[in-house]
């Protein structure tokens, strides 16, 4: 089977067929520290921490480049409002945001790049851009990239520009040549955070830093370049502008975007004062559950962080470890080796057929349900002729690459379980003498009573299950 990957570029599904056979070049625009992390950000990091596990399984050496823009206006003007530092201000958000991607279970990237230590690089590149007429210098310190210079604008957007009555319709900005020009580099204004340049004190523009870092970390070509499906116009239809322009070449040849958040089905943004941070999902939500819930969806299309989603992850990923909790300590030692080694490849061709049409991890859970189906369908029969825990162990083995059901199950069935009993204040000895008291009840044909006691326990959130040798307990979610 051949990985097929939606390129955003050629608006079709294509094999991926890297620059450098073995080899995959990617990178990811990362976050602008100004504040918290949303749950955006978490969605677009999972997203390509997945993908680059799957390459990865796939048996590709990545190096996958995701970046922090720890200088720009926002960063300057909340710092302001602080009375921090900008620099102090960016530093403390990053640690803050690299703890809570780590809470969320994503591998490190290669490299974690950031601005602020490619100012050097920054700088070369827009020389290179001014010296082969890509770029010109303002009156006022600013360095444009002269949009009309490049021909192929638009190519990844599609967005059409009209390059030639832009000036008639309303006034250039002061130092553009046209209105449509955008910055490489802004000069300084008085109190604000500098660099020294050729032409002047300042810092870069949003754009040129990304371009920057590519070509920094990955070289003149990469594999692929993608991020949220926001970042499209003008972010990285700019990036490609600046970077064709000086290298001459196809900058990436793969074009990958993820969709954005809605919240109860409405876009997530400030003037809704709907937005949702990551810090507060992960309080209240381990990131099995939070990653279920972001991949239980097709990656290009935009989420819908509903009410309910979270919860429902939660219960399936409990139900999920039940099982192989379940099977872990059981003999399957009169399995039937054959029949076993059939379902285990035939489980492992549709986790690949998924993955390698466009990283379908929709696919791939909506499998998984299957999968866990079948486990617990023989495990309800006296006997079965499969190895469930082999079974077991492949999926888990295969969800890796999403990075789901990785901790013992035990202790995390016992996580959960102390959690909801935490909440509804109740221990489990509080549990055992109820299961005594109903079972009192029952002897004495109080029924009223024993359903009053099954009944208030789930109100509590827990569930009893009544067998052939008493009753047990678990929790209901």
């Amino acid at each position: 089977m051949t990985l097929k990957v939606y390129n955003v570029m050629s608006r079709t599904k294509e094999d991926f067929v890297p620059l450098t056979p073995g080899i995959v070049k990617m990178y990811a625009c990362g976050i602008t520290v100004s504040g918290d992390a949303h749950i955006g950000h978490a969605y677009q990091s999972v997203v390509f921490d997945v993908i680059t596990r799957y390459f990865r399984y796939l048996g590709y050496d990545v190096k996958y480049v995701r970046n922090y823009t720890d200088v720009d206006d926002k960063i300057i003007a909340n710092a302001a409002k602080t009375g921090e530092n900008p620099i102090d201000f960016a530093e403390k958000y990053m640690k803050q945001t690299d703890a809570e991607m780590d809470g969320l279970g994503n591998a490190h990237p290669t490299i974690m790049a950031r601005a602020t230590q490619c100012m050097d690089d920054i700088i070369n590149f827009v020389q290179k851009l001014i010296d082969n007429g890509h770029a010109y210098v303002s009156e006022f310190g600013d360095v444009y990239f002269k949009l009309d210079s490049f021909s192929q604008y638009g190519k990844l957007s599609h967005v059409q520009t009209d390059k030639n009555d832009t000036g008639v319709r309303k006034d250039v900005e002061p130092g553009k040549q046209n209105d449509l020009d955008f910055a490489l580099w802004k000069s300084a204004k008085p109190g604000e955070i500098a660099w020294k340049s050729p032409w002047g004190m300042g810092r870069p523009g949003w754009h040129i830093e990304c371009s920057a870092m590519n070509l920094k970390y990955l070289g003149e070509q990469i594999d692929i370049h993608g991020g949220g499906r926001d970042l499209i116009f003008p972010h990285h239809e700019n990036e490609i502008a600046q970077t064709e322009s000086l290298t001459g070449k196809t900058f990436a040849k793969y074009w990958i975007h993820c969709g954005l958040v809605k919240v109860n089905g409405q876009k997530m943004s400030k003037s809704l004062n709907n937005g949702i941070l990551l810090k507060d999902v992960l309080a209240k939500y381990d990131a099995d559950t939070i990653r279920f819930a972001l991949l239980r969806n097709t990656y290009s299309a935009d989420i819908d962080i509903t009410d309910s989603l979270l919860p429902e992850s939660l219960k399936h990923v409990y139900k999920m470890y039940s099982v192989l909790e379940a099977v872990k300590n059981m003999d399957f030692s009169g399995a039937d080796k054959a029949k076993t080694d059939e379902k285990i490849h035939e489980i492992v061709l549709e986790f690949e057929k998924s993955m390698n049409d466009n990283f379908n991890t929709l696919e791939v859970i909506a499998n998984a349900f299957g999968w866990f189906s079948f486990i617990n369908a023989e495990l309800a029969k006296k006997t079965t002729e499969y190895d469930l825990y082999a079974i077991a162990n492949k999926i888990k083995e295969l969800f890796k690459v999403l990075n789901i059901l990785q901790k013992e199950p035990a202790e995390y069935v016992e996580q959960i379980r102390s959690s909801i009993l935490q909440q509804n204040n109740l221990t489990v000895a509080d549990i055992d003498k109820a299961i005594v008291a109903r079972a009192q009840a029952k002897q004495d044909k109080d029924w009223a009573t024993a359903d009053q006691i099954r009944s208030d326990l789930l109100n509590k959130g827990v569930l009893l299950k009544d067998n052939p040798t008493g009753t047990s307990w678990d929790v209901n979610l």
